[in-house]
Protein backbone atom coordinates (compact mmCIF):
# COMPACT_ATOMS: atom_id res chain seq x y z
CA UNK A 1 0.00 0.00 0.00
CA UNK A 2 1.32 3.42 -0.92
CA UNK A 3 0.46 6.36 1.29
CA UNK A 4 0.82 10.13 0.76
CA UNK A 5 3.90 10.48 2.91
CA UNK A 6 5.69 8.37 0.31
CA UNK A 7 5.06 10.93 -2.43
CA UNK A 8 8.29 12.49 -3.63
CA UNK A 9 8.99 15.20 -6.21
CA UNK A 10 9.62 13.76 -9.64
CA UNK A 11 9.51 14.87 -13.23
CA UNK A 12 6.20 14.13 -14.93
CA UNK A 13 7.83 11.49 -17.13
CA UNK A 14 8.55 9.46 -14.01
CA UNK A 15 5.01 9.68 -12.61
CA UNK A 16 3.16 7.66 -15.27
CA UNK A 17 3.65 4.44 -17.18
CA UNK A 18 0.94 3.43 -19.66
CA UNK A 19 -1.67 5.30 -17.61
CA UNK A 20 -0.56 3.88 -14.24
CA UNK A 21 0.39 6.41 -11.57
CA UNK A 22 3.66 5.73 -9.79
CA UNK A 23 2.39 6.61 -6.31
CA UNK A 24 -0.70 4.39 -6.33
CA UNK A 25 -0.72 0.76 -5.27
CA UNK A 26 -1.78 -1.20 -8.37
CA UNK A 27 -4.81 -3.45 -7.92
CA UNK A 28 -5.80 -4.34 -11.51
CA UNK A 29 -9.51 -4.74 -12.13
CA UNK A 30 -11.03 -6.80 -14.95
CA UNK A 31 -13.82 -4.22 -15.20
CA UNK A 32 -12.57 -1.89 -17.92
CA UNK A 33 -12.42 -1.55 -21.67
CA UNK A 34 -10.93 0.57 -24.44
CA UNK A 35 -11.99 4.16 -24.82
CA UNK A 36 -13.81 4.96 -28.06
CA UNK A 37 -11.58 6.26 -30.83
CA UNK A 38 -11.00 9.98 -30.64
CA UNK A 39 -11.91 10.22 -26.94
CA UNK A 40 -10.39 13.22 -25.19
CA UNK A 41 -9.75 12.51 -21.51
CA UNK A 42 -10.89 15.90 -20.22
CA UNK A 43 -13.11 15.14 -17.20
CA UNK A 44 -12.33 14.10 -13.62
CA UNK A 45 -15.28 12.57 -11.74
CA UNK A 46 -15.23 12.37 -7.94
CA UNK A 47 -17.25 9.72 -6.14
CA UNK A 48 -17.50 8.27 -2.66
CA UNK A 49 -18.00 4.68 -1.60
CA UNK A 50 -17.90 2.55 1.53
CA UNK A 51 -18.82 -1.10 1.96
CA UNK A 52 -20.97 -1.81 3.81
CA UNK A 53 -22.19 1.81 3.70
CA UNK A 54 -20.61 3.83 6.52
CA UNK A 55 -17.99 1.20 7.39
CA UNK A 56 -14.37 2.01 6.60
CA UNK A 57 -10.99 0.33 6.45
CA UNK A 58 -11.89 -3.12 5.16
CA UNK A 59 -11.00 -4.84 1.88
CA UNK A 60 -14.54 -4.79 0.51
CA UNK A 61 -14.17 -1.91 -1.98
CA UNK A 62 -11.07 -3.50 -3.48
CA UNK A 63 -12.91 -6.83 -3.59
CA UNK A 64 -15.87 -5.21 -5.36
CA UNK A 65 -13.70 -3.56 -8.00
CA UNK A 66 -11.82 -6.83 -8.64
CA UNK A 67 -14.93 -9.08 -8.69
CA UNK A 68 -13.93 -10.89 -5.49
CA UNK A 69 -16.59 -9.64 -3.07
CA UNK A 70 -18.43 -12.36 -1.16
CA UNK A 71 -22.06 -11.43 -1.77
CA UNK A 72 -23.15 -13.45 1.28
CA UNK A 73 -20.83 -11.65 3.70
CA UNK A 74 -23.30 -8.85 4.48
CA UNK A 75 -27.03 -8.30 3.72
CA UNK A 76 -26.25 -5.08 1.83
CA UNK A 77 -23.98 -6.94 -0.57
CA UNK A 78 -26.93 -9.01 -1.74
CA UNK A 79 -28.59 -5.80 -3.00
CA UNK A 80 -25.64 -5.19 -5.35
CA UNK A 81 -24.93 -8.83 -6.18
CA UNK A 82 -23.41 -9.31 -9.61
CA UNK A 83 -22.45 -5.65 -10.00
CA UNK A 84 -19.31 -5.23 -12.12
CA UNK A 85 -17.82 -1.79 -11.57
CA UNK A 86 -14.46 -0.11 -11.16
CA UNK A 87 -12.83 3.28 -10.80
CA UNK A 88 -9.39 4.41 -11.80
CA UNK A 89 -8.46 5.37 -8.22
CA UNK A 90 -9.60 4.80 -4.63
CA UNK A 91 -8.46 7.03 -1.75
CA UNK A 92 -8.91 5.47 1.67
CA UNK A 93 -9.68 7.40 4.87
CA UNK A 94 -6.00 7.37 5.85
CA UNK A 95 -5.01 8.81 2.47
CA UNK A 96 -3.61 5.62 1.01
CA UNK A 97 -4.13 5.39 -2.74
CA UNK A 98 -4.96 2.40 -4.95
CA UNK A 99 -5.34 2.25 -8.72
CA UNK A 100 -7.57 -0.29 -10.46
CA UNK A 101 -7.57 0.76 -14.12
CA UNK A 102 -5.04 2.53 -16.32
CA UNK A 103 -6.14 6.09 -16.98
CA UNK A 104 -5.64 5.38 -20.67
CA UNK A 105 -8.48 2.83 -20.45
CA UNK A 106 -12.21 3.21 -19.76
CA UNK A 107 -13.17 2.34 -16.16
CA UNK A 108 -16.78 1.53 -15.27
CA UNK A 109 -17.53 4.21 -12.69
CA UNK A 110 -20.03 6.70 -14.12
CA UNK A 111 -22.91 4.58 -15.40
CA UNK A 112 -25.71 6.39 -17.21
CA UNK A 113 -24.41 9.95 -17.27
CA UNK A 114 -24.15 13.19 -19.18
CA UNK A 115 -22.03 16.30 -18.74
CA UNK A 116 -21.00 19.32 -20.81
CA UNK A 117 -23.24 18.13 -23.65
CA UNK A 118 -21.81 14.62 -23.84
CA UNK A 119 -23.34 11.34 -22.69
CA UNK A 120 -21.51 8.23 -21.44
CA UNK A 121 -18.99 10.00 -19.23
CA UNK A 122 -16.96 6.81 -18.81
CA UNK A 123 -15.71 7.35 -22.35
CA UNK A 124 -13.66 10.46 -21.59
CA UNK A 125 -13.28 10.68 -17.82
CA UNK A 126 -11.05 9.51 -14.98
CA UNK A 127 -12.94 8.30 -11.90
CA UNK A 128 -11.67 8.86 -8.37
CA UNK A 129 -13.45 7.21 -5.44
CA UNK A 130 -13.06 8.59 -1.91
CA UNK A 131 -13.79 6.24 0.96
CA UNK A 132 -16.79 7.83 2.57
CA UNK A 133 -20.55 8.21 2.72
CA UNK A 134 -22.76 10.77 0.97
CA UNK A 135 -23.03 13.91 3.06
CA UNK A 136 -20.35 13.11 5.62
CA UNK A 137 -16.99 14.94 5.85
CA UNK A 138 -13.81 13.53 4.38
CA UNK A 139 -10.43 13.33 6.11
CA UNK A 140 -7.51 15.74 5.77
CA UNK A 141 -5.34 12.82 4.60
CA UNK A 142 -7.78 12.18 1.75
CA UNK A 143 -7.65 15.80 0.61
CA UNK A 144 -3.84 15.68 0.68
CA UNK A 145 -3.74 12.59 -1.51
CA UNK A 146 -6.46 13.97 -3.77
CA UNK A 147 -4.50 17.19 -4.23
CA UNK A 148 -1.33 15.33 -5.25
CA UNK A 149 -3.24 12.95 -7.52
CA UNK A 150 -5.24 15.68 -9.24
CA UNK A 151 -2.11 17.75 -9.80
CA UNK A 152 -0.43 14.78 -11.47
CA UNK A 153 -3.50 14.00 -13.59
CA UNK A 154 -3.83 17.63 -14.68
CA UNK A 155 -0.21 17.57 -15.87
CA UNK A 156 -0.67 14.34 -17.82
CA UNK A 157 -4.15 14.66 -19.34
CA UNK A 158 -6.07 17.59 -20.91
CA UNK A 159 -8.54 17.90 -18.02
CA UNK A 160 -10.99 20.75 -18.52
CA UNK A 161 -13.64 19.81 -15.94
CA UNK A 162 -13.87 18.32 -12.45
CA UNK A 163 -17.33 17.20 -11.31
CA UNK A 164 -19.01 14.93 -8.81
CA UNK A 165 -21.03 11.85 -9.66
CA UNK A 166 -24.02 13.91 -8.52
CA UNK A 167 -23.34 16.41 -11.31
CA UNK A 168 -23.08 13.90 -14.15
CA UNK A 169 -26.00 11.74 -12.99
CA UNK A 170 -28.34 14.15 -11.15
CA UNK A 171 -31.31 12.52 -9.50
CA UNK A 172 -29.65 9.11 -9.72
CA UNK A 173 -26.47 9.70 -7.70
CA UNK A 174 -25.68 11.97 -4.73
CA UNK A 175 -21.97 11.48 -4.21
CA UNK A 176 -19.63 12.79 -3.08
CA UNK A 177 -22.38 14.98 -1.60
CA UNK A 178 -22.41 18.03 0.69
CA UNK A 179 -19.66 16.59 2.87
CA UNK A 180 -17.12 17.22 0.12
CA UNK A 181 -15.39 20.60 0.22
CA UNK A 182 -15.20 21.79 -3.38
CA UNK A 183 -13.78 25.18 -2.34
CA UNK A 184 -10.93 23.40 -0.56
CA UNK A 185 -10.07 21.43 -3.68
CA UNK A 186 -10.19 24.57 -5.80
CA UNK A 187 -7.85 26.35 -3.36
CA UNK A 188 -5.50 23.36 -3.07
CA UNK A 189 -5.10 23.17 -6.85
CA UNK A 190 -5.32 26.92 -7.56
CA UNK A 191 -8.01 26.14 -10.12
CA UNK A 192 -10.16 28.57 -12.00
CA UNK A 193 -13.92 28.22 -11.58
CA UNK A 194 -14.27 26.59 -14.97
CA UNK A 195 -12.74 23.39 -13.65
CA UNK A 196 -15.37 22.79 -11.00
CA UNK A 197 -19.14 22.24 -11.11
Amino acid sequence: MICPEQHAPAGNQHLWRAGWYRFAAPCPSPNFGPRPGGSKIDLLVLHCISLPPGQYGGPEVEQLFTNQLDWQQHPYFQTIQGLQVSAHFFIQRDGCLRQFVSCDERAWHAGASSYRGRANCNDDSIGIELEGLDGTPFEAAQYATLRALCAAVLQQYPIAYIAGHEHIAPGRKRDPGPGFDWARLQHDLALEDRFLP
